[in-house]
């Protein structure tokens, strides 16, 4: 199917999955990501709509940036690891980072947006899995711990939320466990209404396991495969 066809279909699936769960699809974001694929890919996307992309790396998308330049109202988020020395062009590339995974990532990326006088909304990233070959902070860490509680002496950071990506299962009831913890992990937060820190955004759920992740509270999905097909040999 075309790219136009499959967000499409996309959407009826997200909202399916959101009337299962008693939810209102309209607060559940579609993000497209656009990892390897080229810019004439993600202007069609584009045209039939979506305004919200992810990129994986920092270098890739440099590459790629002033050929959507022109996509005016499009957003787009920096999700894959970053590495501290790449935040400075993270932050001028990306209007956010939903990929935090240590204290000095985010020292490094509020410095950065503070000099280009820029508020960043930013994601913690947690592995939910405890994969060791996965970024991301463990959920009962001194890391995240150390994070939220530093939120507010980051100027120009806005913790919005988490983002996970939970062990691959060929069935994608395999992650439900894994958006369940993660969903108690930001209701946990949120209920200690700690200085700096919204609990608003849990972004979860991928091409494979989307309609899973939406029945347990995701509210950004994050699909490459399902809307661009599958992506070339990076």
């Amino acid at each position: 199917m075309s790219i136009p066809e499959n967000i499409a279909e996309v959407r009826e699936r997200m909202a399916a999955a959101a009337r299962r769960a008693g939810r209102s699809v309209d607060g559940i974001a579609l993000m497209g990501v656009t990892k390897t694929h080229p810019p004439e890919r993600v202007r069609e996307a584009y045209t039939a709509g979506l305004r919200l992309f992810g990129e994986n790396r920092v270098q890739e998308f440099t590459g790629k940036a002033n050929a959507v330049a022109d996509l005016r109202d499009a957003e787009w988020h920096m999700i894959g690891h970053l590495q501290t020395n790449k935040a400075a062009k993270a932050v001028e590339l990306f209007g956010a980072v939903d990929s935090v995974d240590s204290v000095k990532l985010a020292e490094k990326l509020d410095a950065a947006a503070r000099a280009l006088d820029k508020n960043l909304p930013v994601l913690i990233e947690i592995n939910v899995g405890g994969e060791a070959a996965k970024s991301g902070v463990a959920p009962d860490s001194l890391e995240l711990e150390e994070m939220l509680l530093a939120a507010p002496r980051f100027e120009a950071l806005e913790f919005r939320g988490l983002m996970s990506v939970p062990p691959f299962t060929d069935d994608p009831e395999g992650a439900r466990p894994f958006f369940r913890k993660l969903r108690a992990l930001r209701d946990a937060i949120a209920a200690r209404r700690l200085a700096g820190v919204a609990m608003d955004v849990l972004s979860m759920g991928m091409s494979h396991d989307f309609e899973v992740a939406v029945e347990e509270g995701s509210t950004c999905v994050r699909l490459g495969t399902a809307i661009f097909g599958e992506r070339a040999k990076a």
